[in-house]
């Protein structure tokens, strides 16, 4: 008899019908979060030769990251949306065919206004993708240790998506062309959307009901405006007007879409009967802290890597390979455990790997050798990750509907998103203001060692924030 993830009640939940076997819905989803991670990342290593070829501007080349990032993060709650009213098969078969027609224009454009616009696209894609994926797993893997092996796999293949970037974006890139970062989407996702009319049921699942528009604007745009904000306060400072003025703008807007949420919506974008949920909302709070732990892990090392240690882009994606390894492997194992120990147990002790592994990263210096004093901490912080991110993912969305999965995945998501960019803020600007305006590798390190005793910090937040879910009884498969 299989049994049931006592940690994560499944609410009286039925299994959707399945048209394909489970192991290629498991496929399908790993591989779109694969792709749409991959596509945050693997542009980096080709912005030379873009700009090269097409002769961007001096604050235009940046768009092209951002463009997709900015969208990706503010449509999200949408797509989550989308997948509950018009069905998942729906949503991310046209997700994959956004994303795809993006890739084909992005890697064929003439011109830098239509390669940003195809980035721009792609984000809107990705953002249908990445939620209906969620929900997939939410409403096909009903049993206790099938789902958690799920989220275990879907975290692995981001983990995988995020690292392989720069290896596959600079491989891409020297071989054959920068186009074919963008190319290189449209065989897969051809072969995606195939795998998705075949393993996914049809709409016939999906709800009679109207898409909240005046919630959609709203909610949308208070969230990129929002975003766009946070993402240049490193740049331009919280004070300028460009920042402070989105920042307000996307708060004031937030604040509209919830009194349209709470009062004037039929059928609410996001009804806020699911944040009575205590494990959404908690899960959603720790979420948004746990983007700080995950932008101090993989950039902020990175930098460190290269600019304190002198290693090259290369080298340091490198470096990075045996904590991203590690994460994988644990977040695999994490899955198999969570049936038996529920959350907070796993929770716990990711955050102790966080706390003993930046805990000891804030002691690296200019001297310090790569043995020595950064890779067993990145192992503990990777082992941290992989025991923390599928974890909370799980909890955050279980306690839902069926009805709901898509809207919950797209607030995790966004949850995790909104964190990331406002980390990369925070702790970066704690770097800067502590070197100093220093640019020596001393004075870099000093910076960085802040960073890394500020998530250090926000480990403890995680910590103290898991006490607050619901206690489940555990119960072992049988």
């Amino acid at each position: 008899m299989t049994s049931r993830l006592s940690a994560i009640p499944m609410m009286g939940s039925r299994p959707r019908a399945r048209t394909g076997p489970a192991w290629m819905i498991l496929a399908l989803v790993c591989a779109c979060q694969f792709m749409v991670i991959l596509d945050s990342s693997i542009v980096n290593v080709a912005l030379p030769s873009i700009d090269r070829d097409l002769g961007f501007a001096p604050t235009g080349l940046a768009w092209v990251v951002n463009g997709y990032l900015l969208t990706f993060a503010g449509f999200m709650l949408l797509g989550g949306r989308a997948a509950d009213l018009f069905g998942q098969r729906r949503t991310l078969t046209a997700g994959l065919v956004l994303f795809c027609a993006s890739s084909l224009v992005a890697g064929l454009a003439p011109l830098p206004q239509i390669l940003v616009a195809a980035r721009v696209t792609q984000g809107v894609g990705a953002a249908l993708l990445a939620p209906t994926t969620l929900a997939v797993i939410n409403t096909s893997f009903p049993e206790g240790h099938r789902r958690a092996r799920a989220f275990g796999a879907w975290s692995a293949a981001g983990g995988v998506g995020g690292m392989a970037g720069a290896v596959a974006g600079g491989a891409l890139t020297t071989g054959l062309s920068w186009r074919w970062v963008f190319l290189i989407n449209v065989p897969i996702g051809v072969v995606l959307i195939a795998a998705a009319m075949r393993a996914l049921p049809g709409t016939r699942t999906a709800r009679r009901e109207t898409l909240d528009i005046a919630g959609a604007v709203t909610g949308t745009t208070g969230l990129a405006a929002l975003i766009y904000g946070i993402m240049h306060s490193t740049d331009h400072g919280w004070t300028s007007p460009a920042v402070l003025g989105s920042t307000v703008a996307g708060l004031l807007l937030l604040a509209v879409f919830t009194v349209v949420e709470a009062r004037f919506a039929a059928h609410p974008m996001m009804p806020l009967r699911l944040l009575r949920i205590r494990s959404v909302i908690v899960g959603s709070g720790m979420l948004l802290l746990f983007g700080g732990i995950a932008i101090a892990m993989w950039y902020f090392t990175s930098l460190f890597l290269q600019n304190v240690l002198g290693y090259g882009a290369l080298q340091a994606g490198l470096g990075q390979t045996p904590a991203a390894v590690t994460f994988m492997m644990i977040a695999r194992s994490a899955a198999a455990l969570l049936p038996r120990t529920g959350v907070r147990p796993l929770i716990l002790a990711g955050s102790a790997c966080f706390l003993a592994g930046f805990g000891s990263l804030s002691q690296a210096h200019a001297d310090s050798g790569y043995l020595t004093g950064i890779l067993g901490p990145t192992l503990l912080i990777a082992t941290g990750i992989g025991l923390t991110f599928p974890t909370l993912m799980a909890a955050t969305t279980a306690d839902v509907p069926d009805r709901d999965a898509g809207t919950i995945g797209g607030l995790a998501q966004t949850a995790g998103q909104a964190g990331g960019s406002l980390g990369l803020a925070v702790l970066a600007t704690a770097a800067t203001r502590t070197a100093a305006g220093g640019s020596s590798p001393v004075a870099l390190a000093t910076g960085y060692d802040r960073v890394f005793l500020i998530a250090a910090g926000l480990a403890l937040a995680i910590a103290a924030a898991s006490l607050l879910l619901p206690r489940h009884r555990r119960t072992a498969p049988s």
